[in-house]
């Protein structure tokens, strides 16, 4: 089992080293500590075994570690212009040792293997095919329990601090492009290359939605109802909150990811 007050504890020690002052650290650090929530719920729903609820658990408090020196380096979380953020840290972790840092004695080398590949493949467009049973699953937990919690941190924290020093990536236009809108027709996530503008980066997000995998992480998304506001038209006063194109694009998107769930968002 994980002693997971010293992995707490090993974790906020390695995250005090990075600027507390900084909203992308405060934030990712508290998006740390929900997906690790997300992992242990979705794992519990489907009766894992108490070592798999603990490495799942795990997992999602180690996910994003390398994020933090990724804002140190780079000051943005756009692993395109930066790293692979989810290599980075399984590389910091496995290969330069930060791992020793952690409660780890009771976990075997298999278990090992499996927090490294979910760690690596977590941000990943598709899982590679050969995957065994296990880790398959378990990536599907921690992939999920991000997806989330992704939805919550876009609905909350503005474009400009997502992205840090990456804003002239995005240019703005008044609707998403053919082939973005071809993703949401087909029920699948928005390859990275193709998504150019804000309202695309947008759409993107929302795309997440297609490629949850467990019904408890689909209850978590609409418990916390954030995809449900990214997908809002207007605001509460009955604002549009986009023009009339971006309108209609958002309202086939909310009716494709109904029909993907086969129900309501809410």
């Amino acid at each position: 089992m994980i002693d997971r007050k010293t992995a707490e504890n090993a974790f906020y020690t390695y995250t005090s080293h990075y600027d507390p002052d900084n909203s992308m650290i405060r934030h990712k650090i508290a998006h740390t500590l929900r997906v690790a929530d997300n992992c242990e719920r979705i794992s519990q729903s489907l009766c894992l075994e108490t070592e798999l609820v603990d490495l799942a658990w795990f997992i999602g408090l180690l996910h994003d570690i390398g994020r933090f020196e990724q804002v140190r380096r780079y000051q943005t979380f756009i692993d395109s212009v930066s790293v692979d953020h989810a290599e980075f840290g399984a590389d910091l972790l496995f290969k330069e040792n930060l791992i020793r840092e952690f409660p780890i004695k009771d976990l075997t080398a298999e278990l090992l293997s499996i927090l490294e590949t979910a760690i690596r493949l977590h941000n990943k467009l598709n899982l590679p095919e050969e995957l065994d049973e296990r880790t398959r699953l378990i990536c599907n937990i921690i992939r999920d329990a991000d997806k989330a919690d992704i939805f919550r941190v876009i609905a909350e924290l503005p474009f400009e601090e997502r992205i840090g020093s990456s804003r002239n990536l995005f240019t703005e236009a008044d609707e998403a492009s053919d082939e973005v809108m071809e993703c949401v027709r087909e029920h699948r996530c928005v390859p990275r290359d193709i998504r150019k503008t804000r309202f695309e980066g947008h759409i993107s997000h929302c795309c997440m939605a297609f490629e949850v995998v467990f019904e408890e992480s689909r209850q978590i998304i609409r418990e916390q109802g954030f995809l449900d506001h990214l997908l809002r038209e207007y605001d509460d006063s009955g604002k549009p909150l986009w023009n009339e194109m971006e309108r209609a694009q958002l309202g086939i998107l909310r009716k494709e990811i109904e029909a993907a769930w086969k129900g309501d968002i809410l």
